[in-house]
Formats: C-alpha cells, sequence, structure tokens
C-alpha cells in the first residue's frame, strides 16, 4: 500500500493521516468541556425524513450528521480524520482503498458496527443517492474480515475520501433497513437507527426533531451535549426572534442579509461565516430546457442579459452575497473567469429574443417562476426581482409559491415548472456537487438536485467525466474551465449570486461547528457553558 498520487492537497493530507492519525483529534480541551445540557438550534428547513443515504440537502443533513456516523470527518480544512474507520491507504495505482474500521463501535440499538453493513450502505448510496456521480466509478465493495472494507474503482477518485464524510455516505444497520421495503420510501427513514453520537427520538414535521445523547457512542466521553433540539420556524425572522430572546442558542444557516446585520450589534452573540467551506452554497434560475419556449437558446440568453446581478446582490442582499457566473463558488480551487458572464444588457435581451420571434412585434412569452419556500430573501425576493426584470423586455412572469418544500421539490423533479429558482451546493468538489446538475445520465425523474433541466451536452460530459478521474489537480482544473464555460454558454442555469450563509450563536455555545461541514458534521464537541 502506498499514498494516493498527488492529486490536490487534499489527498496528499489524506494519506499523511491515514499512516499517523488513529483517533479523532478534538479541537478543544477534553478537560475544559462542560456536560450536558440542551442545544436548541433554531432552522427553517424542513426534511421529508432523515436517512441522507437517500435524499441530499440541508435539511436533512444536519440531524443524519447526529444520527449517523460515516467513515471518515473533516475538521476546518480538508484534512480528512478518523471517524468509524481508523485507518485508510490506498494501492499502488489509486484504484483500491482500503479501510480497518474501529472496534467495539455499535449502532443505537446495540448492535456491532460490522463491514458487512458498511459495504451494504456504500451501495444504497451508489444506487439510490442523488449524486449519481458520486460512488460512480465504484465497481466493488468487499468486506474480507468484519474490520476491513475495499473499495475497488475502475479508475483513480480524486474525491473518494470527501464522499465518505459528513452526511454524504451515512453508514446504516443492514439488520435494519434491509427489510424488503423501498429504502426510499422505508417508514424507518423517520426515525432511524444510526451510530452518530445523537439517537432521533422524535421527528415531528415543521415543528422539531430531538435527538438524544448516545450513551454507547463510539468516541469515549463523548458527546458532551444531553440533547439537541432543532426546532423548524416558519421564517427566520421567527428563529432570530428566538435567538434573541434565548429561545434557542444557535442559528446556523442564517441567510438573511438584513437580519445578519442586525445581528452583528448583538453584544451577546457570535456571527460567523466559518463552517461552509464545503458546502459552496449557489443560489440560481435554472431553466426547463424541454419547456417550448425555453428550448431556444436565444430565450435563455435574453433571460440572462435582462437580469442585474448587482441590484441582487447590493440591493437585495446588502452587499453581503457575492455575484455568480459559474458552477462553482469564487473560493474553490476549480474558479475561472473564462465562462459566458451574461452581464445586465437590456438591449442585448430585447434583440434576442426578437430572433426568437418574442417580445416587441412578436409572440407574447409567459412564464412561471417557482423558488424554493422558507428562504425569503434568497429565493422569494429573487423571484419577485426576476419577475419585474423580464417585464421589462416584455415577458410575463408568474411567481408560484409552494406551501413548503415537498411540494416544490416534487414539481421541480417530475418537470412541472418553467423556471426555478434554486440553491444547489458545491459539495467540496465538484465530482459531488457540480457533475451531478449537468451529466445526461443523471436526468433522473423524480430526483431534486439530479439534472432537472434535462440538459445533455455530449461535449460537456466528456470534459466532467474526464476531470472526474483525473489525477493531476492542475489538469482537472483545466478539463472544468473548457466544461464550464461551455455550460455557461449553453445556459441551462444562469448563475445569480453566492449565498452567504452565517452562524450565530449565544455565549454559552463552546467549540462551535466550524468544520468544512459546519453543523452538516457531527456536533460531538460542541457543548454548553453552565
Amino acid at each position: 500500500m502506498t499514498l494516493p498520487p498527488a492529486f490536490s492537497r487534499r489527498f496528499l493530507l489524506a494519506g499523511a493521516v491515514a499512516l499517523t492519525a488513529l483517533a479523532t483529534a478534538p479541537a478543544l480541551s477534553a478537560q475544559e468541556a462542560q456536560k450536558g445540557g440542551t442545544l436548541v438550534l433554531a432552522s427553517v428547513h424542513k426534511p421529508r425524513h432523515l436517512n441522507s443515504a437517500v435524499q441530499s440537502g440541508v435539511a436533512t443533513a444536519v440531524p443524519a450528521a447526529q444520527i449517523f456516523a460515516t467513515l471518515l470527518r473533516y475538521g476546518e480544512d480538508f484534512t480528512p480524520q478518523p471517524y468509524l474507520a481508523e485507518s485508510w491507504a490506498f494501492s499502488d495505482d489509486s484504484k483500491v482503498l482500503t479501510l480497518k474500521l474501529r472496534q467495539g463501535a455499535t449502532f443505537h440499538d446495540g448492535s456491532p458496527i460490522t463491514a458487512e453493513d458498511v459495504i451494504w450502505s456504500l451501495g444504497v448510496v451508489k444506487d439510490n443517492h442523488p449524486f449519481s456521480s458520486m460512488l460512480a466509478p465504484v465497481e466493488a465493495f468487499e468486506a474480507p474480515d468484519p474490520q476491513t472494507v475495499v473499495i475497488r474503482m475502475t479508475q483513480p477518485h480524486p474525491a473518494i475520501l470527501l464522499v465518505l464524510s459528513a452526511s454524504l455516505t451515512p453508514i446504516l444497520p443492514k439488520h435494519v433497513f434491509d427489510d424488503g421495503q423501498d429504502i426510499k420510501s422505508n417508514p424507518k427513514n423517520n426515525l432511524p437507527i444510526g451510530s452518530g453520537p445523537f439517537k432521533v427520538t422524535a421527528f415531528e414535521l415543521g415543528q422539531h426533531i430531538i435527538l438524544e445523547r448516545y450513551d454507547g457512542f463510539f468516541l469515549e466521553g463523548k458527546p458532551y451535549l444531553d440533547r439537541i433540539v432543532i426546532r423548524q420556524y416558519q421564517d427566520a425572522n421567527s428563529g432570530v426572534l428566538a435567538l434573541e430572546s434565548g429561545e434557542a442558542q444557535m442559528f446556523p444557516l442564517l441567510d438573511g442579509t438584513r437580519l445578519i446585520r442586525r445581528l452583528e450589534k448583538s453584544g451577546n452573540l457570535t456571527v460567523t461565516d466559518k463552517g461552509y467551506a464545503g458546502i459552496g452554497p449557489l443560489n440560481w434560475l435554472a431553466f426547463n430546457t424541454k419547456h417550448p419556449a425555453l428550448s431556444d437558446l436565444r430565450v435563455r440568453q435574453a433571460i440572462a442579459y435582462a437580469i442585474d446581478r448587482d441590484f441582487v446582490t447590493k440591493a437585495l442582499h446588502s452587499g453581503l452575497s457575492k455575484p455568480a457566473i459559474e458552477p462553482v463558488v469564487q473560493g474553490s480551487p476549480f474558479y475561472t473567469e473564462d465562462v459566458e458572464r451574461y452581464d445586465f444588457d437590456l438591449d442585448k435581451s430585447k434583440a434576442l429574443l426578437a430572433e426568437a420571434g418574442y417580445g416587441e412585434g412578436g409572440k407574447k412569452l409567459e412564464l412561471r417562476i417557482d423558488y424554493m419556500p422558507d428562504i425569503e430573501e434568497q429565493q422569494r425576493a429573487v423571484a419577485e426581482y426576476v419577475k419585474a426584470a423580464l417585464a421589462k423586455v416584455g415577458i410575463a412572469v408568474t411567481v408560484r409559491s409552494a406551501p413548503d418544500f415537498p411540494t416544490w421539490s416534487q414539481r421541480v423533479s417530475s418537470y412541472d415548472f418553467d423556471m426555478t429558482m434554486d440553491q444547489v451546493f458545491n459539495w467540496g468538489d465538484p465530482v459531488i456537487g457540480v457533475n451531478r446538475t449537468y451529466l445526461c445520465s443523471n436526468i433522473r425523474q423524480g430526483i431534486i438536485w439530479s439534472n432537472t433541466q434535462q440538459y445533455c451536452n455530449e461535449e460537456v460530459d466528456k470534459l466532467m467525466n474526464a476531470a472526474g478521474v483525473e489525477p493531476d489537480l492542475a489538469k482537472r482544473q483545466q478539463l472544468y474551465a473548457q466544461a464550464f464555460k461551455q455550460i455557461t454558454t449553453d445556459i441551462p442555469i444562469h448563475f445569480i449570486n453566492e449565498v452567504p450563509y452565517h452562524t450565530v450563536y449565544s455565549q454559552a455555545v463552546q467549540n462551535p461547528p466550524v468544520s468544512i461541514w459546519g453543523t452538516m458534521g457531527p456536533m460531538d464537541e460542541v457543548w454548553l457553558k453552565q
């Protein structure tokens, strides 16, 4: 066994850790931590269920990271750390990854976690998770003994260690979930048994999720908290009021810029943008490319030119969000300036519409725009702005609201939409969070955050598939740059802004979650000052 080739800094660090670290590195001095207490998180995200093996998104990811352990975890940079796996190593050709499981780890029902559970879980994720590119290079999972897992890949996979962390690849108890039912609709997803630091005891959709400390957690002495309550509020204003009154102690994933500005002035609360490095959140306008009018490239381009990103970021978002122009955020190592930007130009917009037969003297164009509910400033406000902006070039837009996330998700994933606002994450590496949106093979009806635009360009597929297995980081960057240039030319999506996520927490909260996954990672090291 050797270290993997120099795919990236991430891989170099991965190899080094695999050889040296056998225990999770704590982020604080254990003697300083106090046990006990209930941490109340304010949230506006409402999950359909809690099984992150078959559902992506922050609504599921935050509770799932507490309920399910994963093989690896990450700190404040992209350095993998042991979690359920205490060590790992790659073969000389980097196509085989061998992981050694920690001894004595158990599920919440007391059953031991074995390699058989791990390979079954990996199979569930590979077959059912919306991010089909995550484990696409994997051809076999093997369990040569109860503590060893072998992942065989057809080619090197630059993001495989990241895939095995956070909420991307939870380890499920095979004896519980392998009951003959469809894993995506299994009622056990509502109160799942996992092996993470907390076990779920209550899940009331739209109300709360209650997580109790698992005393049999495999990391001795952790977690520190007795309980985490994720209280779901109707909107961010209600959540912030709860935070200010002391009803809640933490509000992660807050993107309301006026609320962030307000809380920055509080002397009793801390506001930070740390904890979102792995997420890479983007706010965008997606087109249904099978719509009769939107199948015309000129119409999509015209819509893009009519939208003023500066107005969105400065006027709507108090200057806290950044313009987005491509499939990755500016902090990504794959960011490039060489893309079609579609900077605001009403004359170009009107000319393109006229060429397509719409606008002044042409056919009347009427479109609907959907948006994710419960994200007012980043979604509804931008959708309303898009309506007003497109009216200036003669496009009549109806803003269609949804009563809840499942309704919006059902509409978009079943292609019952013309345009929709959306928030989608990079997930640390394009092979995880970017490829999925554009690959022809990921047009999968019924699955949100797959290629719901039904966009297909074989050249983009070729570039992304090559970048997904390329060992050399510089070559990967070149391949993705070419793919992004083609995608922005084809414009199945118009990129608008990066989401300015912040976490706000009270002075009682110690060791707040600021890893690359933030609250989407295990919060076993968080404690409350009594």
